[in-house]
């Protein structure tokens, strides 16, 4: 696929992404993180770019548990396709 431009909002600011994705999934993809910065900078009351780390780390921690599970599942596919 073609790479295109696509512009997201994100914590107030405005962003070009050219990715090969489609747009759609780009635009759901920062509406999740743009989601996330609110919540996160709204119940700890403080300032977007603090909030926007912590975000960072939060979803980091999210796909390396859901990286960890995956290899998991795979070794255990692999256990089983090998009985």
């Amino acid at each position: 696929m073609e790479k295109q431009k696509t512009t997201v909002r994100v914590a107030g600011r405005d962003y070009t992404l050219v990715s090969s994705d489609a747009p759609e999934y780009i635009t759901r993809v920062a509406a999740y993180v743009d989601r996330k910065i609110t919540e996160a900078s709204l119940a700890a009351r403080m300032p977007v770019d603090k909030a926007a780390v912590l975000v960072c780390l939060n979803i980091a921690d999210e796909l390396m548990k859901a990286q960890d599970e995956n290899s998991k599942l795979r070794r255990e596919l692999e256990a089983l396709r090998e009985r």
